[in-house]
């Protein structure tokens, strides 16, 4: 597997040609947002936290370390869809993460690049 690099952005500042194959990572479609908006981008609803999860994260940097925790450890329960977010990402030089929250800082796509980022460290790619 070969990812150049994994990017992160807001939804709601557009989807670019330099952001490369874009994957939403999003529970719940976000507000206002056309499917014709997100163009070729890819809505992988599997791979984003938990209801239960998001509901008590709740976007409170002070709860972002457990929130992230958390998050990992599901995601390591659900190794099929990581295997399955992991092959659609496969041979990009450029994949970005889309995102609905506010917080630019403290959201879903930041942990789930950091948890991707470790996991091809690990495989040596």
């Amino acid at each position: 597997m070969l990812v150049t690099r994994i990017l992160t952005k807001r939804i709601y500042d557009g989807i670019v040609p330099e952001d490369g194959f874009c994957v939403l990572v999003d529970r719940i479609w976000p507000r206002g947002i056309s499917k014709e908006k997100l163009g070729a981008a890819i809505w992988f609803k599997e791979i984003a936290p938990s209801t239960k999860l998001r509901k008590e994260f709740r976007h409170d940097p002070a709860r972002w370390e457990e929130f992230k925790k958390r998050y990992f450890l599901d995601l390591d329960f659900e190794a099929e869809v990581v295997s399955d977010f992991l092959a659609l990402i496969e041979n990009k030089k450029c994949v970005t993460l889309l995102y609905s929250a506010r917080d630019t800082k403290h959201n879903q796509a930041i942990a789930l690049k950091e948890y991707l980022e470790k996991r091809l460290r690990e495989a040596g790619l």
